[in-house]
């Protein structure tokens, strides 16, 4: 298991961890940026309609790249901040709001700069996903991008109707309309805050249909790290998870990701976490959060070591 160095617990964080659960997965006062270019065509709709009573309409992008045939699937969960505002608002979060597109035409000409990563990266880790492309290039996933809901209930239980969705009714008609791959081991599923949380919640909820789990800055308690420790443990025992933590030195969340991961690695979960410069807004999801996210899943569902 890798783990990066990071500084001590204090108590500030924690009370700022704590006051931003119920934060969007921006910063307080500021808004996600204007769309950088209209949807290109790549992207297709997938509309759904409620599939039981008490169900609501259920919306997702999905991006399957022609040139690589079968490509691995993954599902990436946008954050409170779209989740407010509105289902097709949320859908197209990875996209318009996060800059998504961005990232992978840099990653498909490599190598990165630091202006990708909005200056948010460390010479060290730049050099790591530069060798990482170099040696592998990147060949592109399907990516699909559901409304995450804002539950009210974030527990375990709370989130198994929307995991429900997602396994039942997102990744089939994905993989039928993109022509992803069906297998485990190609499946992933990642989120940014609301969405990391959901992430691994759902994820570890079903370790028979996704091989890898990642969560991006999530909105996590320091108090809840022996909750999901043991669903990772669960998750472990059926079927080995490749499960990765991400989060930033500015990210209010730091000190409970961390307990987490601490937490993890007394249970003897496998796992790796990585701490990166940045704050926890849109300028982190559209510098190091996209690159970061599609990189480690291209790798990781391809069966190639991660950068």
């Amino acid at each position: 298991m890798a783990a990066t160095t990071i500084p001590p617990l204090s108590r500030r964080r924690a009370l700022l961890g704590l006051a931003a659960l119920a934060a969007p997965s921006c910063r307080r006062g500021t808004s996600p940026p204007a769309p950088e270019e209209a949807a290109p065509s790549a992207w297709k709709d997938l509309p759904f309609e409620p599939a039981s009573e008490g169900e609501g309409p259920q919306r997702a992008l999905l991006l399957a790249p022609e040139a690589a045939p079968a490509p691995p699937l993954l599902v990436a969960l946008h954050g409170r901040g779209e989740a407010v505002r509105g289902l097709e608002v949320g859908a197209r979060g990875w996209r318009d709001d996060y800059g998504l597109d961005a990232a992978l035409r840099r990653l498909r000409s490599p190598p990165l700069t630091p202006d990708d990563l909005g200056q948010m990266v460390t010479p060290e880790r730049l050099a790591q996903l530069n060798a990482s492309l170099k040696e592998h290039p990147y060949r592109g996933l399907c990516i699909a991008t559901p409304f995450t809901p804002d539950l009210r209930d974030r527990s375990v239980e709370g989130a198994a109707g929307f995991g429900r969705f997602l396994v039942e009714r997102l990744l089939p008609r994905a993989r039928a309309e993109g022509g992803c791959q069906a297998a485990r081991e190609a499946t992933g599923i990642d989120g940014v805050s609301l969405g990391g949380r959901l992430a691994l919640l759902v994820g570890l909820s079903f370790p028979d249909v996704f091989g890898a789990v990642g969560a991006l800055q999530p909105a996590v308690r320091a108090g809840e790290a022996e909750m999901f420790s043991a669903l990772a443990r669960r998750a472990m025992e059926r079927r080995a998870v490749a499960l990765r933590l991400v989060s930033s030195e500015a990210d209010p969340f730091l000190p409970a990701i961390q307990a987490l991961s601490d937490r993890l690695r007394q249970d003897g979960v496998t796992h790796t976490l990585l701490v990166v410069p940045g704050p926890h807004d849109y300028a982190w999801n559209r510098g190091p959060g996209g690159v970061e996210m599609v990189l480690w899943h291209e790798r990781i569902q391809r069966g190639l070591p991660p950068p």
